[in-house]
């Protein structure tokens, strides 16, 4: 098949390359020359230029659907994608949307701006960024369309991309779905950070107290605590749900809820340390500025929230990442002896000696595995 992709980013990128392997040609597009620039040597061609849609049998909408300023969805990046693509669509071309965004996105924004003349189906990404395990070819594919015509297209391609393609009933209910895998992720984060905080008003071993739960062989799911969520989905999406929830009717308590004691637990980290450390006047640094180990990403990333809030109390604040390398004009700074150093995300690798031979104060607020350093949750 021919297929263009719309966007690529990551997840365009991973598709693109996906279908690349499974023998269909393809094109991939995006509005970032610079972008297009870096994915020269990616393996299939790429441009600004949208009229190679003309060319498509099906086109796959990967764009980002972020959170404006208020924390409501920004659909503009899918609006603009529509625009776009419009003037070179064929009759009969299948439309899929793979961005992640509210029960009807297809079907109230995409179709409808869009036309008749076109199929249209919605295969929500589960790309996880550094996973090794669950690729895209081994996790299981959502698949959900307009009429019989369009999924059977749909499938044909994702079949031949995803060892197993699980069709719902409508593009709602993939969608839907989408939203709540992360929403149940964002939930149970957040009560596992809550309770980091009350186990730590009783003076109760965080870790030890979970680790004790996860010996029962049933109805337990072990969550870790941390700074908070970060990335393009988990702090996204369950956002996306709440904000369609409202808009019939219903109040979304556990979401909502959620969401403000993640995004409450740098300021939580702040607070804490300056009772017992006193920050003002203090030499920081940061590990690890990127949501995830093992990552370039700093989306909607804790860390950057928690400088902020150091810098807020009058310490000294300086980050090392040994994979991001520069964030916002600033370079990456080698590890050295500071005051306090707070580690946020521990990649694969990373080197804490320069602090432990410069007898610095650790602590270890990563949401993995013990790494040598107490746990401060």
């Amino acid at each position: 098949m021919r297929v263009a992709i719309v966007g690529q980013g990551y997840v365009g990128t991973e598709l693109g390359l996906a279908a690349n392997r499974a023998g269909h040609t393809v094109f991939g597009i995006d509005v970032s020359e610079s972008r297009i620039a870096a994915l020269k040597d990616v393996g299939y061609p790429t441009s600004i230029d949208y009229s190679a849609i003309s060319e498509a049998e099906i086109v796959v909408i990967t764009v980002p659907t972020p959170l404006n300023e208020n924390r409501e969805p920004d659909l503009s990046y899918i609006e603009l994608a529509c625009e776009s693509m419009a003037p070179y669509l064929n009759a009969g071309t299948l439309v899929v949307n793979e961005s992640t965004s509210y029960p009807g996105t297809l079907r109230e924004l995409i179709a409808k701006s869009l036309g008749d003349k076109y199929l249209f189906a919605s295969a929500p990404e589960r790309v996880d960024p550094g996973n090794r395990e669950w690729t895209i070819e081994k996790t299981p594919r959502l698949l959900g369309a307009l009429n019989e015509i369009a999924l059977n297209k749909a499938l044909e391609f994702y079949k031949s991309i995803a060892e197993k393609v699980v069709v719902v009933s409508s593009p709602e209910v993939a969608e839907a779905a989408k939203l709540f895998e992360n929403t149940f992720r964002q939930v149970n984060i957040a009560l596992v950070n809550e309770f980091a905080q009350i186990a730590q008003g009783l003076g109760i071993p965080t870790f030890e107290t979970l680790e004790a739960a996860n010996t029962k062989p049933y109805g337990f799911m072990k969550f870790l605590p941390g700074l908070g969520v970060g990335g393009h989905c988990i702090p996204i999406d369950p956002s996306y749900l709440s904000f369609k929830a409202s808009q019939v009717g219903v109040e979304a308590n556990f979401i909502n809820l959620a969401n403000q004691v993640n995004l409450n637990m740098p300021k939580y980290l702040v607070e804490r340390l300056d009772d017992e450390h006193k920050l003002s006047g203090k030499s920081i640094q940061i590990a690890g500025i990127a949501y995830k180990p093992n990552v370039s990403d700093t989306r909607e990333s804790p860390a950057l929230a928690l400088i902020e809030l150091l810098k807020q109390k009058g310490a000294k604040v300086t980050w090392h990442d040994e994979i991001v390398k520069e964030y916002s004009g600033q370079k990456s700074d080698p590890l050295t002896a500071v005051d306090l150093g707070i580690i946020c995300v521990a990649h694969g690798g990373a080197n804490y000696q320069p602090w432990i031979q410069g007898k610095t104060k650790v602590i270890d607020v990563s949401p993995g595995p013990n790494i040598g350093f107490e746990k401060y949750l």
